[in-house]
């Protein structure tokens, strides 16, 4: 004997379905500016014969392709559930987050060897071009930067954008700092040197959000749900046993849902019914946890024993 209810909260979802949906016209001027600011530095590192500034376009590449990643995720994340795709694209912008990680240490790892190997050969760089043209790139990165600030916050897909952007403007500084030196004492090894930076800077920032994408991909509880607290939560409520099968995860970001049985006196679901229980539930986790769709089954007692024997 069951009970199966759903329960919606929007909690940062966008009418689009996704909480990176609502960033969509962000994204696309990010793009823009990240494509510009590309073919700038090329340009700019060909010509003052720059590392650091080569390496950055190459990771203003893959910015351009990892934003485009981003919104074609976004297009497909709003295409409806069916039947057999009950949560519709969803999860493609967690695709579009794991690859976009990939991309970031791919990039990084050829700015560390490329680096590595202009100590061993290294060019004339003209520090004068490179202060232009980093000085350039670090504008661009800013104003993305700005547009990207607050979407960062709620969703893998726009951190991804956001984190590699940062990660771009973070590499301006260092060309702007490597070009100062050249100028300053002519030192060529701050060139690499600042390339080392830039990868360096990668890095670390991707693995954490690959660490994040990955927990969404395994189906982890989400990081702001205590499972604790929602199990005691449960239980507190009047007529509550016990609680198993109790598991949270995130479709994707901004969706995190929740599924549970709940064992329940008899005597009290005889008295107050199941809608008022599932109104209790509903209460209980939908003013203390931010969960997208709830999913509840009651049971009375030693229905959880009958339920294993079926399914062994």
């Amino acid at each position: 004997m069951g009970a199966g209810h759903d329960h919606g909260h929007a909690h940062g979802a966008s009418a689009g379905g996704t909480a990176t949906a609502a960033y969509r016209g962000r994204l696309r001027v990010a793009l823009s500016i990240t494509l510009g600011v590309m073919l700038v530095e090329i340009v700019g590192g060909i010509v003052a014969d720059s590392l650091a500034l080569v390496a950055d376009a190459a990771h203003m590449a893959t910015d351009a392709l990892g934003l485009g990643m981003a919104l074609l995720a976004i297009h497909f994340a709003g295409r409806p559930a069916t039947g057999n795709r009950t949560f519709g694209y969803a999860r493609a912008e967690i695709l579009a987050a794991l690859a976009n990680c990939l991309l970031l240490l791919g990039v990084g790892g050829y700015v560390l060897f490329e680096a590595v190997q202009r100590f061993f050969t290294p060019a004339g760089t003209e520090g004068g071009l490179m202060i232009v043209f980093g000085l350039i790139g670090l504008v661009a990165n800013l104003v993305s930067l700005t547009l990207l600030m607050r979407g960062q916050q709620e969703s893998l897909n726009v951190r991804g954008a956001f984190l590699e952007v940062a990660a771009d403007a973070l590499g301006s500084v260092a060309v702007l700092i490597s070009a100062a030196v050249i100028l300053t004492t002519g030192w060529q090894a701050a060139d690499p040197i600042a390339s080392l930076v830039i990868g360096l800077m990668i890095v670390p920032r991707t693995l954490k959000l690959l660490r994040e994408t990955l927990d969404v991909l395994l189906e982890s509880a989400p990081k702001d749900v205590d499972m604790a607290e929602v199990r005691a939560h449960i239980l507190a409520l009047d007529g509550v046993e016990d609680v198993h099968d109790l598991h949270a995860w995130t479709i994707t970001s901004g969706m995190p849902v929740l599924s549970v049985h709940v064992v329940v006196r008899s005597d009290v679901l005889s008295a107050i019914g199941h809608e008022k229980m599932l109104h209790e539930l509903q209460g209980c986790l939908g003013d203390h946890f931010a969960v997208e769709h709830c999913t509840f089954q009651l049971e009375p007692g030693g229905h959880a024993e009958h339920e294993a024997r079926l399914c062994h």
